[in-house]
Formats: C-alpha cells, sequence, structure tokens
C-alpha cells in the first residue's frame, strides 16, 4: 500500500497581524505559511519587546548565556485561577530553528488576540534555549556543549535557566522541540527520504506513573489525524539505521535529555522533531512547512483535546505517588514476539510512500534489571560539594549531617564506564557498569549528605543518584573525576536508618 504525501496546508491558523507593525521584525511574514528564512536572535528580542505588556503577555529574561545573550521566558494567562500549566522551549540545538519560530507566531497570534488563550491556561514559553548556538548556526551552545545532554547534572546557564522554570511552574504539559534530518547520507544511498513532516512522542522512563505514560501515549497517538487534516504526514518519533535489516526504537528512556528529565518532575512531557531537508540551500523553502506542522501541535495542545480533567488527574497521582519496591536501572526498547511493522519511507525518485516490512522496529520497553529501593541515599562528604550543586539545580532535599550516624547500607563498586556506543544494545555512550555490593553497617561521618527518598522529589533522586543505574552523573567529566574503577562510588544505598 503507499500513501500520497499531502501538501495542504492549514487555513485556521492565518495570524492576525499586531497594529503596532512598526515594531515587529521584517522576519515576520504576516502568514507564516510564507516565510523563507528563520527568525534571528535580534529580530526575536525586537519582537518580544514589543509584545512585552500586550494583552496576556509578559516577557522576562530567564539567564545569560556564556557570550551574554538572553534566554527569553515569556508567560501568558488570561484566567484567575487557570489549572493548565504549558511549557514549551525551542532550539536546544542552535541549528534547529522551526520549533521557535513556531512559538514566536503563536505569542504574536496571542498578543492580537488575546482570547486564542484559554482562561483555564497557564502558558509559559521559552522559545530560543540555545542562543549562541543559533546565531552561530551551531548544534552546540557558546561553551561548545549539546544542551540536550545536559540534563542530568545542569552545567550550562541555559539548562539552569529552564529548570528553574520547571521548578517555580512545576507544568502539568511540557514539550521540547527539535528537528531531524530528512534526507541522511544512508537513506539518501537506498533512494529514500523519511516519511513524516514531524514526529512526536512522550515520556516513557519505566519509573515514572503509569498513568502519566499512558495521557502522553494518548497525545501521541491522536495527534496523527490532526496533523493529516494540514496536510503533514506524522509518526510517533523513532530514531536508528535504515529498515529492515538495522534496528529502530522509540525515545530513549534516559534522563540526560529534557523528554523524560522534564518529566522526573511528575507531568506530561513531550519531545517534537519537525523534517528537514539538509540538500535544500538556506532560505530553506521547507521551514514554512516545518513551522506549520509544529503549530498544529501547539494549537493543539493549549486547546486541549477533552481530556484536560484526566491529564491533571495523572499528574496529581504521579506527584503523590511513593517510590514502588523496586527501581529499574538497565531497561531499552525491545520487539518482543518479533512484531513485523510496515515501515514508511519517501521514494525519492517518485515521491511514492513505500512500505517496508521491518522486523526491527522496537516498540516496547523492557527492563533488564532492578534493585530494590532503598530508604535513602548518603553521600560521602569528599564529593559533597559537587553534589549539592546538582541537588539544588534538580530541586531535591538533602540534609548535610552534622554529627556521624551508623546505617545498614551498600554500596556499589565502580568496575567500569563503557565510552564507546554499543552495537549489540544500540546503547549510547557512557554507561556505568557497577557490582552492588552486600548491605553492612556503617558510620557515615558529618558532612554526609543524606537524601531521603520520600516525597515528591523521590523520583528525581532516585533517577539522579542511584548508583546501580546503568546512566547517572559518572559519565560526566565533574562526576567521573570522582570515581576509579575497582572503588567504590561515593553514593551509598541505605537500607536501614541505623545498623541495629
Amino acid at each position: 500500500m503507499t500513501f500520497p504525501i499531502a501538501r495542504l496546508w492549514l487555513a485556521g491558523l492565518a495570524l492576525v497581524p499586531l497594529a503596532a507593525r512598526a515594531q515587529t521584525p521584517a522576519a515576520f511574514s504576516d502568514d507564516h505559511r510564507a516565510l523563507t528564512k528563520t527568525i534571528s536572535y535580534d529580530e526575536m528580542s525586537a519582537f518580544l519587546a514589543s509584545v512585552n505588556g500586550k494583552g496576556p503577555i509578559s516577557v522576562s529574561v530567564e539567564g545569560t548565556t556564556t557570550k551574554g545573550r538572553s534566554v527569553y521566558l515569556v508567560h501568558a494567562v488570561r484566567g484567575t485561577a487557570p489549572s493548565f500549566r504549558i511549557l514549551f522551549y525551542a532550539q536546544q540545538h542552535g541549528d534547529e530553528p522551526a520549533g521557535k519560530v513556531a512559538l514566536l507566531y503563536m505569542i504574536r497570534a496571542i498578543a492580537a488576540k488575546p482570547e486564542r488563550l484559554p482562561a483555564d491556561v497557564d502558558l509559559w514559553i521559552m522559545p530560543m534555549m540555545n542562543p549562541d548556538g543559533g546565531e552561530a548556526g551551531t548544534r552546540r551552545n557558546g561553551a561548545g556543549a549539546d544542551l540536550n545532554r545536559d540534563h542530568i547534572v545542569l552545567e550550562q546557564p541555559e539548562t539552569q535557566a529552564l529548570y528553574r522554570v520547571v521548578r517555580r511552574v512545576r507544568p502539568t504539559l511540557a514539550v521540547d522541540c527539535h528537528e531531524f534530518g530528512r534526507d541522511s547520507d544512508e537513506r539518501r544511498a537506498r533512494g529514500w527520504i523519511a516519511y513524516p513532516d514531524i514526529t512526536m512522542d512522550g515520556v516513557n522512563n519505566p519509573l515514572f506513573d503509569p498513568a502519566v505514560i499512558a495521557a502522553s501515549q494518548r497525545w501521541v497517538d491522536e495527534s496523527a489525524a490532526a496533523e493529516a487534516a494540514a496536510g503533514h504526514p506524522f509518526l510517533r518519533y523513532s530514531v536508528g539505521g535504515m529498515p529492515p535489516d538495522e534496528e529502530q526504537r522509540h525515545s530513549a528512556p534516559d534522563i540526560d535529555g529534557g523528554l523524560n528529565a522534564v518529566g522526573m518532575y511528575g507531568g506530561l512531557s513531550f519531545i517534537i522533531e519537525s523534517a528537514v531537508m539538509h540538500a535544500n540551500a538556506p532560505p530553506a523553502p521547507d521551514l514554512a512547512r516545518r513551522v506549520d506542522a509544529y503549530l498544529v501541535l501547539f494549537w493543539r495542545f493549549v486547546n486541549g483535546d477533552g481530556h484536560r480533567a484526566e491529564d491533571l488527574a495523572a499528574v496529581e497521582q504521579a506527584r503523590n505517588r511513593p517510590l514502588p519496591a523496586f527501581i529499574p536501572t538497565n531497561y531499552l526498547w525491545v520487539n518482543p514476539g518479533m512484531t513485523i511493522t510496515k515501515f514508511p519511507v519517501v521514494e525519492a525518485a517518485t515521491g511514492r510512500v513505500l512500505e517496508i516490512p521491518t522486523p526491527n522496529m522496537m516498540t516496547v520497553m523492557a527492563v533488564k534489571s532492578a534493585v530494590p529501593t532503598p530508604l535513602a541515599y548518603a553521600i560521602e562528604p569528599r564529593s559533597a560539594a559537587a553534589f549539592k550543586l546538582l541537588l539544588e539545580r534538580q530541586g531535591i532535599p538533602y540534609e548535610e549531617l552534622t554529627a556521624a550516624r551508623t546505617v545498614t547500607a551498600e554500596a556499589c563498586t565502580l568496575l567500569r564506564i563503557e565510552d564507546d556506543f554499543d552495537d549489540v544494545y544500540s546503547r549510547y555512550e557512557g554507561r556505568q557498569i557497577v557490582r552492588r555490593e552486600a548491605a553492612a553497617p556503617r558510620e557515615l561521618p558529618a558532612g554526609t549528605l543524606w537524601v531521603p527518598l520520600a516525597g515528591e522529589a523521590a523520583v528525581r533522586a532516585a533517577l539522579v543518584l542511584e548508583p546501580a543505574a546503568m546512566y547517572g552523573p559518572y559519565q560526566y567529566p565533574r562526576f567521573r573525576a570522582l570515581v576509579t574503577p575497582g572503588k567504590p562510588l561515593p553514593v551509598l544505598r541505605v537500607v536501614r536508618a541505623s545498623a541495629n
């Protein structure tokens, strides 16, 4: 079976221009569907200044990059007691601008017609997370860091700004905006280009509350129809090699990216990636299509899908649920029973959509290992300074012991950190391979950091600190400097509060 690639546009998204047109950057077309170039940092700054204070919109600076540019935060709220808090953040990767541009058009629409923002929505937008990379046209920020790999340790000013907002706002729903290459060398070699105009996925870490995972997946599944109505092919987000022989899977369950790291705060969380034809020389003729596909999803999130109460209940449950009896430490996508997926690709020469029977599409999250949930974590004094910053940036409560305390605890000995990509299991580098030792009485000296696994922050504490986990802070230079293969990690698993 083949499918035509629709090229219709969503007429209902034409935007009304602001009254103060002279203050609006020339890069804004009256209609986003006529875009031929992105919007620069300076143009964005001028635009945000022009809409600050208009109707329900206020603009502030949440952080500053290493090169001195502002990381802006836009807040839009109309009702007196909005119950549904949304956070959109875009352009973590500087060379992926479509999400930013779409968000600026959304802001312009709300400034022009405040009634477009539902009264029950408290909307927060960080349109350009990485202005240094955006201006340079590079994936990384001004310090050379990939921001979407900084969500555990939060070393960069841009990600620190994001998590200040996350801790303050506690979004019910958050969206991280990216782009992917439609015409990779591997696809071109097969005579293919990628099928979807846009993809999306929701939180999937197996420690998260099942109701939140299910609600997020409902949003993903039901977005296909909205995009199809607008003329955009849509798929659930996937990455990997070429079908049918190489593995494909959905978004990684780890917490070093925004999808699951923001999800640690209990809300629904999503990643969206629109498709770029990199062979097109700037100004990219497909930018307007990408922006339009983004706006379909953004407005759908803002206007709701008829499940507001269900989503709010799922988030409330997640934020009040105690940790389960076991913490998963090693998990990956699998294909139980070898289901054959019909994987769509576009034949470049004809534009036809082909369905490739694919046995290597991994669609189910499997847990390979788990450990009993401890009472608390104890961090040794010599490593306390580095971990204090981490705990505070992630909003994880802790106590610094002023006197010695005797507990029963387990140590984890670091065997090695694997820095090569795992071709067998399709795993990222930075895997922490450890041996969990038997529980024994231990005296915790004064200066030890005590991190209880209780309350709303328990999920974050478990995912960030669990020493038996395959991925964690020791893949990063600041924390790798604290550990030595063959020696215990600086975080103990406390199983009893006393040794008696």
